[in-house]
């Protein structure tokens, strides 16, 4: 599906102050990230007999690349057995789960995303304080961005010429409206505008956030798969 990515949602993967809009007044530095070495069932508590939520793939689905969790929460389940809380991509936007730390290995970042949807802005920290902040397409009224706590899920590499393009970060979060998108659950990205243009500073995508060649560019090069993304409505 990575040669279909159009519109605004990624599709066929699915496509006041600061402690009042939800932002802490200090961006948390580094963030904890558990890379998956073997598939992982998610449960609801941290033990094998709890229900299950999810299965978790080693993979990604376009890139194949290995995937990458941020880690919220540690615990010692029956037995000794460690635990580790993380974020889960999907529906529900914001679920997360408990995977046994075997079979992970332990990655920490210090790059985070912040989404402005009233500004329309895209801010990127590194150790806690702000590299970049870029102009943003942002989702119309009809087809909102969803709001929340997400994380990048994979950076997809388009072809020359390809629709969203020349990059996207493919993110955990999907649209609210969009059940569906071009045969896929509705997948929001960060994207380029190749064959789609749009109004930096305006609400036009059908959910996604596009920005400037150069500024999509500048991120790819740096952000990773587990990179977390707090979108809010400022």
């Amino acid at each position: 599906m990575v040669l279909a990515l159009a519109a605004a949602c990624l599709p066929g993967l699915v496509a006041g102050t600061a402690a009042a809009a939800g932002i802490p007044a200090r961006v948390q530095a580094t963030q904890q990230l558990a890379l998956l070495l073997t598939a992982h069932d998610a449960r609801r508590a941290p033990e094998a007999r709890s229900p299950q939520l999810s299965l978790v793939a080693a993979t990604r689905p376009i890139t194949g690349e290995r995937t990458t969790l941020p880690v919220i929460g540690h615990a010692t389940g029956p037995g000794g057995v460690p635990w580790l809380e993380v974020m889960l991509p999907g529906r529900p936007d914001g679920s997360t789960g408990w995977i046994a730390e075997q079979g992970t290995r332990k990655l920490v970042t210090g790059w985070r995303i912040i989404v402005d949807l009233a500004a329309r802005r895209v801010s990127v920290y590194r150790y806690g304080r702000t590299v970049r902040s870029f102009r943003a397409v942002v989702g119309k009224p009809s087809t909102p961005t969803p709001t929340g706590q997400f994380f990048v899920e994979e950076t997809v590499q388009m072809q020359p010429g390809q629709a969203d393009g020349p990059f996207a970060l493919a993110l955990s979060a999907r649209s609210n409206v969009l059940q569906e998108f071009e045969g896929g659950p509705g997948q929001i990205g960060i994207h380029g505008r190749n064959g789609l243009g749009g109004t930096l500073g305006a609400a036009e995508s059908h959910g996604c956030v596009r920005l400037a060649t150069a500024s999509i560019d500048w991120l790819a090069a740096r952000i990773g798969p587990g990179t977390p993304v707090r979108i809010y409505q400022g």
